[in-house]
């Protein structure tokens, strides 16, 4: 009797927890409250209510549930729950939601190209039962692309000023981060802390970098369809860059605590992927509209 309730397996079952509940209402404020901010910026409020508090109370409630969440996977691992098996199914989780990212910015991408490659001619919008009306994007892009100057827009940017810049300190955050990962699995920890402090510096100097690009911009995110396309593409990659710059830091305080052994840990190997991936995203990024979206001349004056 003594052994019926004992673990046979090498799977880990995991304890009642308040959060996947709690997490997903404050997800859900967080969206309705994302909402009605900017109904209320635009004059109309939804259901009556305007401002932004309730989005700001519902993204802290989603910060603190996150932080309580992830201290408790990092308390079952010292627990000696992640066996083997587990860790290798934590492994298959993050690939799969490393893969859900990239589709993510599929659709950025897709949405950038189809104005990109197809700048002019009419398009038909309907509902489900009839037309609403056409969209001719010779009169929003000049037929041509990057669009012709207005208001909303003057200018691209010179791919080979402030982007080439910060192209190379992101790719240097690569390296940074890579070395921290090799120090940790020849057991090297006083390199892998240099290289987590090196990749975390780097990483907040592309977000300044990117806020001060964002400040000097020819163009704005409403009124015009190429800053609509840039800023979402861009900007949902630098909310990428924060975030894996927060999960690197927290990183960086385990390690300095000796919580990463040679064989156990994840968490690390999660960031790194995490950080590899944002990385390729932004050659994609560079690539496609710093450097071959800009065109013809684009460096030579601006």
């Amino acid at each position: 009797m003594a052994d019926s309730h004992a673990k046979h397996h090498d799977y880990h079952l995991v304890d009642p927890s308040p959060w996947p509940i709690v997490a997903s209402v404050a997800a859900l404020g967080t969206a309705i409250g994302a909402i009605v901010w900017m109904r209320s910026n635009m004059g109309t409020p939804l259901f009556g209510m305007s401002g932004p508090w309730l989005f700001l109370i519902s993204f802290v409630a989603l910060c603190y549930v996150a932080f309580r969440w992830w201290a408790d996977v990092i308390k079952e691992s010292k627990q000696g729950d992640h066996t083997p098996v587990v860790q290798l199914h934590l492994r298959y989780g993050m690939i799969m939601f490393i893969a859900s990212e990239v589709m993510f910015f599929v659709a950025w991408f897709w949405a950038y190209f189809d104005v990109a490659l197809f700048p002019s001619g009419v398009f038909q919008i309907e509902n489900m039962t009839q037309p609403i009306g056409t969209v001719a994007r010779d009169e929003l892009t000049g037929g041509h692309w990057p669009p012709d100057a207005s208001e909303y827009f003057q200018h691209t940017f010179d791919p080979w000023g402030l982007p080439l810049v910060n192209t190379l300190v992101l790719l240097l955050s690569g390296v940074t981060v890579t070395w921290a990962h090799h120090a940790l699995l020849e057991g090297k920890r006083n390199q892998l802390i240099y290289g987590l402090v090196c990749t975390v510096v780097l990483g907040a100097l592309f977000t300044f970098l990117q806020a001060y690009e964002y400040g000097h911009a020819a163009f704005n995110f409403a009124g015009h369809i190429y800053g609509s396309t840039f800023f979402m593409a861009t900007g949902f990659h630098g909310a990428h860059v924060i975030i894996g710059t927060i999960f690197l830091f927290v990183c960086l305080l385990r390690a300095m605590k000796g919580d990463f052994t040679v064989k156990k840990h994840f968490g690390f190997e999660a960031a790194a992927w995490y950080w590899h991936f944002v990385d390729v995203v932004w050659l994609f990024l560079f690539a496609s509209i710093y450097v071959w979206g800009a065109g013809a001349g684009a460096g030579a004056g601006h």
